[in-house]
């Protein structure tokens, strides 16, 4: 990244995905963490490095948590190497995780495909840029 205000700013955006990223990886190895909170901040990571790669460029975006939204966004190169399905199932968490619902609890193998998905996300976007 360079030096403009826009670059900074994007760079702050990574930095919190990685640190989104840092707290999903350490809840999926955790036995006894809640998968639903690794979703959740797997889903944060994600969403987050979107933003980084929209600011960075200096596109507008709304404020959503919509994965999918954000992801039509970005350029064609680097949405091609995002998941549709994939970043669907993950925008699921972004409100869902966080309150009490008539939802089933993920299991440790979802919170797996998450963080998957959110790696995904924010290497693809670490590269772009």
């Amino acid at each position: 990244m360079s030096a403009s205000p826009d670059a900074a700013e994007a760079g702050r955006w990574l930095r919190f995905a990685e640190e989104e990223l840092a707290l999903a990886r350490a809840l999926v190895s955790d036995p006894e963490a809640p998968a639903r909170l690794a979703c959740w901040h797997a889903q944060q990571a994600a969403e987050k490095a979107l933003k980084a790669a929209l600011v960075v460029r200096g596109t507008e975006f709304p404020r959503t948590h919509n994965l999918l939204a954000l992801r039509a966004l970005l350029t064609l190169e680097l949405a091609a190497r995002m998941d549709l399905v994939a970043l669907a199932e993950l925008t699921q968490w972004a409100v869902e995780s966080r309150y009490p619902g008539d939802w089933d609890e993920p299991a440790a193998e979802e919170a797996r495909a998450s963080l998957l998905t959110a790696e995904t996300v924010v290497a693809a976007v670490r590269e772009a840029e």
